[in-house]
Parts: C-alpha cells; sequence; structure tokens
C-alpha cells in the first residue's frame, strides 16, 4: 500500500477514501434501466473528484457530469480500479486544455468488459460459492457461525480489493497518463479503447436483442418454407442489427428514449398480433 500512496497528497487520499466509501451504494442507483444501468451511481461515487478539479457550476463541471451519464457497470468489487483511473484523468483533463475528454469516456467503456469478467469470476462465480459453502455446512450443524463466516470469507476481500483497486487506479493511472502524453499514445490508445468499446456493444446487441420470425410459406407436397431460414443465411442477426442501429440513430436526432422504448414495444405487439413473430 505505501507504494500506491507514498506520492499522494493529504487532499489526495481523502479524495479517494470518500471515493471509495461513495462506492458502497454504486448499484443502487438504476435511473435510467438498461440504456444507462449505473451511471447515476457511478457520478455519485465519483463526484469527490469533480468537486475538487472543476467548480461547481462551470461548463467544465457541467460537461464532466454530463460525459458520465453514460452506460456504465463494472462488478462493484473490482469497478473502483476504473473509478479511480477516471479520477486521474478528470485531473489531467482540468490541468491540460490540450487533453481530450472523450478518452474517458472511450477507457471507461473498454474497461467494463475485462474488469466485469475478472470480477464475476472471482467474486460471483469462487469465492462466493466457497463462503456459501463454508457458511451452509456449518449452518447445517446448526452453528451460528455459518451466516457469519459467509459475510466474512465473501465482504473481507472484497472490501479490501475495493479499497486498494480505488487507489491502485488513480496512482498507477496518473502515471500511465503522464507516460501516454509524453510519448504521444493517447490517440492511440484512446482509438483503440474505442474499437474495443464498439466490439463490446455489438456482441451485446447480438447476445441481447433478438427476433424471430415466425412467417413461412406453404408449399403444398413440400416442407413450409420458413422466412428466419432465409434471414439468416443472408445475415444472421440482420433485424436485431437494423432495430438497434434504427433507435441509435433515433437517439442521435435527441428522440426521447421513452418514445423509442415504447415505439418498439408496440411494434413488437403489433408484429405479434399479426402473427410475423
Amino acid at each position: 500500500m505505501s507504494k500506491l500512496n507514498q506520492n499522494l497528497s493529504v487532499e489526495d487520499k481523502k479524495m479517494l477514501n470518500s471515493i471509495f466509501l461513495r462506492s458502497f451504494p454504486i448499484f443502487s442507483g438504476r435511473t435510467g434501466g438498461q440504456v444507462r444501468m449505473h451511471a447515476v451511481g457511478f457520478i455519485w461515487t465519483i463526484m469527490p473528484a469533480l468537486r475538487r478539479y472543476y467548480k461547481e457550476g462551470t461548463p467544465e463541471f457541467t460537461d464532466a457530469l454530463v460525459r458520465h451519464t453514460m452506460f456504465y457497470n463494472i462488478t462493484q468489487n473490482v469497478g473502483t480500479f476504473c473509478i479511480g483511473l477516471v479520477a486521474a484523468m478528470e485531473k489531467e483533463n482540468a490541468s491540460d486544455e490540450n487533453f481530450d475528454d472523450r478518452s474517458i469516456t472511450a477507457i471507461k467503456t473498454a474497461l467494463m468488459g475485462p474488469m466485469s469478467g475478472i470480477g464475476d469470476a472471482i467474486f460471483w462465480g469462487v469465492l462466493r460459492v466457497i463462503a456459501a459453502s463454508v457458511g451452509i455446512s456449518l449452518a447445517a450443524q446448526g452453528s451460528w457461525l455459518g451466516p457469519l463466516m459467509f459475510l466474512l470469507i465473501y465482504n473481507i476481500p472484497s472490501i479490501l480489493c475495493r479499497y486498494y483497486l480505488t487507489y491502485a487506479g488513480f496512482t498507477l493511472g496518473s502515471d500511465f497518463l503522464a507516460k501516454m502524453n509524453e510519448g504521444g499514445l493517447m490517440r492511440t490508445i484512446t482509438k483503440c479503447a474505442s474499437i474495443l468499446g464498439l466490439i463490446m456493444v455489438g456482441g451485446m446487441t447480438a447476445s441481447t436483442v433478438s427476433f424471430t420470425s415466425a412467417v413461412q410459406f406453404v408449399i403444398e407436397g413440400q416442407d413450409p418454407i420458413l422466412l428466419q431460414t432465409y434471414l439468416d443465411s443472408i445475415f444472421k442477426g440482420l433485424v436485431p442489427l437494423l432495430v438497434t442501429t434504427g433507435c441509435l440513430g433515433l437517439m442521435l436526432k435527441r428522440v426521447n428514449v421513452n418514445v423509442i422504448m415504447f415505439g418498439v414495444l408496440g411494434l413488437a405487439i403489433v408484429l405479434a398480433l399479426l402473427g410475423i413473430v
């Protein structure tokens, strides 16, 4: 820990401790549903950094708030690394007028997939199972230590991980950003991060947006011809891609998200009543 905070000022430590404590209820804010996920919780957590580096009421402060209303979802046990890194980037953005603030969103988006994969595998897939097995075995014997051991085995590593990763993200992020700016690598990394983010969005679209047509053409003496079969042979996932692209186009034209959601819902109901899906 000494290596992580040896170059930090008292104000830095105070800010990071505040971010660490605020990270616990980060998943309690779901305003915006699947569109923004935990963006509100992220803003609440990163607020000490925003208030420190930008004066409230200024255009820079407003831009920072708007910047972080974008979709956010990282396993909360390891998400503090991303939050610490973003705090370091906000510091750099406030002090360097040539800093590209789009890189903040790009880096945050790029970290969501890899960090969530690591966090889910360790904390949800392994640690929680171990904690539950120990707790259940003790509880089955009538011991009150069962629920206590479950909470301790799971939460102690989780809390320590949150705390240290907050400092690691900020400290390593500051050094990393300084080296990138000196070598001119920020633009390249931002572009790569943006590409990775788009790949993630494409993967999410393919796995979460589904369309199966029920239309079939009956030919006497032959098996029915399914429209979905031909659509898949042309471009698998073509309709979900078109629907997602259409929704994105409407959002870029500043159409209200609720209007888009109810429009898609209404279209789905109509297509179902017509027997198309």
